[in-house]
Parts: C-alpha cells; structure tokens; sequence
C-alpha cells in the first residue's frame, strides 16, 4: 500500500472572466421578444457563421482567462496534518473543492488514498429540507459508512455539536453556528482517513473552535491525515507540522510550518496594504481612519524596528463633520493576541475630529521580542458607547535585531521581554 494520502501534479484551474462594458444595460425578456426568438431561430445559425470572426473578436475584448492554480504539484503522506496559507485570492479554497471532488482541474491531475470529509464552507453536503438526524445518516452514507457505523458515532456527534434540542427539525431553520457545529461534528466524527477543513470554522464562538482544533488534533493523533486552510496562524501553528504557502495560484514555499508562517506575515507585512481589507466595521460618513503607519525618531517611515527602539504609530483621520472622538490602538502578536491596548482618553483627552487630523503615538521603551506585530484599531464615541470605524488584526511592524545586549538574543516562549533579576540561595 502506498504512503502518500494526497498526490497533486501540475494542477491548473482556469475561469473565464467576462467584462461587461459600463454602459450597457441588462435585458429582461418579454413575451414579444420570446415570439420574435422563435421566428428568428432558423437564421441565427447562419449569422453567427458569418459573424464568427468578429465575435472572437470582441470576446477577446470583453473577457479573459484567469488561472486560479497553476503547476501546482505536492505529496502528503499518510497521517500527514498539512496547513495551507496565502492571501485572499491567492487560490486556497479553489485547491481544497478540486481535493474535495467538487469541482474539476483544467490542468494536471489529482490522485487520492482514502475517504475523503471536506468542510468548506456552511452546510456543505446538508439537504436544507431533512433534519439534522436524517442529514447526519446521508452525509455518512456519502462519505461511505455503513449504518451501524453511523449508528455508534451518532450520540457523540450530538454531543458534540450541542444541537440535540433542535435534531428533529429542518437544517434550512438553524443558525449558522448551529450549522458549522454539526457539519463540523460529522466530518470530523464518521472517521474518513482524509479530513479537509477550509476556515468555515470562523463561524463559530470562541469556545466551539476551540473544542475544533482540540478534535483536529485527536484526528491527526489517530494516523489520519488533516488539510486544514485558516487565516488564523494561532491555529496553523497549534495543528500542523508542515505548510503549503500559496502566492498568485502557485506554491511558494512548502516547509515547516514556523518558517511557512514567518514567510507568510513578511509578505503581508512587505506589501502593500489596502486598509479597507481590514475594515470590520464603520458608519458611512461619519469618520474613517484612513492610514496607519509606523516611523522613527527621526522621521524616517519604516517597517522593521530593533528590540528596544523608540518609534511612532501615525493615524490620519478623516471626518465629514466635528465629532467628539474617543481612539483605542491594540498592539497584537501574529496570532492575534493582544499584547497591549491603549486609549487617547487614558490621559483624559478626547478630540474634535474636523476634515482630517493626525494622532502619534510614541512608543519609548517597547519591549517586545522578535517577530511580527499587528494592530487593531478603534474610532469611538467619547462615552465609549459605540463605534466609528474600526480595523482588526492590521500588519504593521517587524522587531528583528537587538538594540543593545540587555535584550538576550535568543529563541524563547512569550512575546514581551522583561528584565527579571534572579536570586540563588541556600535554602538550608
């Protein structure tokens, strides 16, 4: 029997995209032009073989082809807990639906050992009339267990997707976190040898994808192989041992998954950010935080500080109209914990936005370790009451590089260094 699990060689996917000119309208059809059709329906073959040339023509100049993947080759062993990260677009989920058999390659071929449970997207495989008891029988059977197979895992996979209450209604009338809980329950119950998970388990409260990765990892624990897609590197962290990083529809880097992720947030961090990515939430012309960056003392933009130096946070805010203004900036790691958050109010300051204004924020002593840093960012009400405009989990920073020798130089668990002074004594 073969090792491998997965078997990816020069896979392609490609999409024909069409532009539609701005001017042009779109038609809906009347009855008139349903009988003008069937009278006209002898001649269109003939005038679109004398029109061929000039449709092909105008189709070059309103459509195109777009590669989702291209040349994408890899191996995944058995037993094998696989990450796979990239930027939106980068072609993750178009991977993970070919994997899934839900859609076919252009190029290339697939090969696979195994039954395979894919968990996509919400309801993935669910029939919206049945119940949540006769969808956990059919999406069993698909997954080709046998009934006394489903039968034995069935009370756990209530149990663990907490909607025993509610088994006997139709799917089309839970929550979408009712949904992710038992989809996710099934595919990760009925024991298939390959388990796909894309980032649908977002969807869930703080404490379900927590139960999720704890029940990933008994899966992987039990030889099976996991293909697990997230922006969460917390999570790619915790799980998987190897990384697939995607760039552009191509695997750029296929490593272990530290130097995958460290790879993956210089990137971010490098390229140019469109702050509106990262806008999870604002009121249509009030006020907008519409830049971030970082400096030094100096005055110099820059991305990578040393362990120790001082530097500044820079918002330009716009408004349409004088507000009192409340701003908290959370400074986080890469896995988007917050390591410290600040207000403009701790120093029982608020302000006046008018047009546009800046805010700096001078950061003497930071203490942080190496790696990469993020921030959240909030516009709020002066009584904290509701907000403005706000941006999460945004790349900012990079601390690389010692400042002077009381920063120890070396690898070690936490995020911020703080000078401990150690005492040894007899204790006799």
């Amino acid at each position: 029997m073969s090792d491998f699990a997965v078997r990816v060689e020069n896979l392609g996917k490609k999409y024909r995209l069409s532009h539609h000119a701005s001017h042009e309208i779109r038609k809906y059809t009347a009855l008139r032009d349903v009988m003008a059709e069937a009278v006209t329906a002898p001649f269109r073959a003939l005038w679109r073989a004398n029109s061929q040339t000039a449709n092909k023509d105008h189709a070059s100049a309103t459509s195109e082809d777009f590669w989702a993947l291209k040349d994408v080759s890899f191996d995944i062993k058995q037993g094998e807990v696989v990450g796979i990260i990239g930027r939106n677009g980068a072609g993750k989920s178009t991977l993970l639906k070919i994997l899934s058999r839900i859609t076919d390659p252009t190029t290339g071929r697939v090969e696979i050992e195994g039954r395979v449970a894919s968990l996509l997207e919400v309801g993935t495989g669910f029939h919206p009339e049945l119940t949540g008891r006769e969808n956990i029988y059919l999406n069993g059977t698909i997954l080709g267990m046998k009934r006394a197979e489903i039968k034995k895992k069935f009370d756990e996979i209530v149990a663990f997707a907490e909607v025993g209450k509610f088994l006997d209604t139709p799917v089309k009338h839970f929550s979408s976190g009712m949904y992710v809980r038992l989809a996710f329950a099934v595919a990760a119950h009925l024991e298939p040898e390959i388990l796909i998970v894309d980032e649908v388990l977002a969807v869930g409260d703080v404490e379900f994808q927590k139960k999720c990765l704890g029940k990933m990892q008994d899966v992987a624990k039990g030889g099976r192989t996991v293909l697990f897609v997230s922006h969460n590197m917390e999570a790619i962290d915790r799980l998987t041992s190897r990384c697939l990083l995607l760039k552009s529809g191509r695997v750029s880097l296929d490593c272990n998954t530290a130097e995958a992720v460290k790879s993956y947030l210089h990137q971010k961090l490098q390229s140019s950010q469109n702050l509106g990515e990262f806008r999870s939430a604002s009121i249509p012309g009030a006020l907008s935080i519409a830049e971030v960056w970082t400096e030094t003392l100096s005055g110099e933009k820059a991305t990578t500080f040393r362990q120790g130096e001082p530097f500044r946070i820079f918002l330009r805010v716009t408004s349409e109209g004088r507000l009192n203004c409340d701003f908290a900036v959370v400074i986080e790691n890469f896995q988007e914990h917050a390591l410290y958050c600040t207000h403009l109010s701790d120093l029982s300051q608020t302000i006046n936005t008018e047009k546009t204004q800046l805010l700096t924020l001078k950061i003497n002593n930071p203490m942080l370790r190496k790696g990469e840093y993020l921030v959240s960012l909030a516009a709020l009400s002066s009584d904290r009451a509701f907000f403005y405009d706000v941006i999460l989990h945004y790349p900012l920073f990079e601390i690389a590089g010692v400042l002077d020798t009381s920063f120890p130089d070396d690898v070690r668990w936490g995020d911020l260094y703080m000078p401990i002074e150690w005492k040894v004594e007899n204790g006799a």
